[in-house]
């Protein structure tokens, strides 16, 4: 389970960001006083548009940024305050790999079990599981530099998920992918809720929420606009698709606040 409450970001701004944003502002707020609660078993889908915040929440979510204020509960621990305890219960993968190009997968993918203490009967268990689902037998051995984007994308998804997490933080993560592998992280997702594992991603493509997602909230220049069921998101839609009333949800904010 991922709880959040009352949760703000600031970054300080540099004179020069301060020019390039045509601010006096000594403080940009990403994140702005934002709550919400994913549940196991459940699919919680992040939306937003450019720059709205998500991809800060959900680094705050995984430990790689500290929240100016409010809290990250997960699965019972203090995210800010045990955020070595918490990383063990989360993976996170967003559609940067950042993987180490002169290591082969295998290579990779044990370093990463070494480093969270995976047993090592429960990591070639999980390793077969995760090759085999993921189809990277033929290129196991490989250079990790020699691959194609999605073979690098397919070895970033067994990092994230070596470990058994509880938790599953997904940014964005088939953004420029092909279909094949696409579908691919699409059946992983299923695979995290049919497990009873809690799945938070974001995404810009309206046909994989619309999929996958059991809960949503949508969040615009760092501010919650809503947050409940995806039931009770088309119940109330004024539009003739998701996308569509993502787009009046977020025009009517901006028209609210000028």
């Amino acid at each position: 389970m991922i709880e959040i409450k009352n949760l703000t970001k600031e970054f300080i701004l540099s004179r020069q960001q301060r020019k390039e944003l045509n601010t006096t502002d000594a403080k940009a707020i990403a994140v702005d006083d934002i709550s919400f609660t994913c549940q196991p078993g459940r699919v919680f889908s992040l939306l937003g548009p450019n720059g709205a915040g998500k991809t800060t929440t959900l680094r705050m979510i995984s430990t790689i940024f500290t929240p100016s204020s409010g809290s990250i509960v997960i699965n019972g621990v203090d995210a800010i305050a045990n955020p070595k305890e918490a990383r063990k219960q989360i993976g996170f993968l967003t559609g940067s790999t950042g993987l180490y190009a002169r290591l082969t997968p295998n290579e990779l993918i044990k370093y990463f079990a070494d480093l969270y203490e995976v047993p090592k009967d429960k990591f070639e268990e999980r390793k077969e599981k995760l090759y085999a689902l993921l189809d990277m037998h033929s290129f196991q051995n490989k250079r990790i530099g020699k691959l194609s984007t999605g073979m690098k994308q397919k070895v970033s998804i067994c990092r994230t998920m070596i470990h058994d997490p509880d938790v599953v933080v997904f940014d964005e993560p088939t953004s420029g992918l092909d279909v094949i592998t696409a579908e691919n992280i699409i059946e992983l997702i299923r695979s995290c809720k049919n497990e009873g594992k809690t799945v938070i991603f974001s995404s810009h493509i309206m046909s994989e929420v619309d999929l996958l997602c059991d809960d949503l909230a949508i969040i615009h220049e760092g501010k919650m606009l809503f947050n409940g069921t995806m039931t009770d998101f088309k119940s109330q839609m004024q539009s003739d698709s998701l996308t569509a009333e993502f787009i009046r949800i977020v025009k009517s904010s901006n028209l609210a606040e000028a």
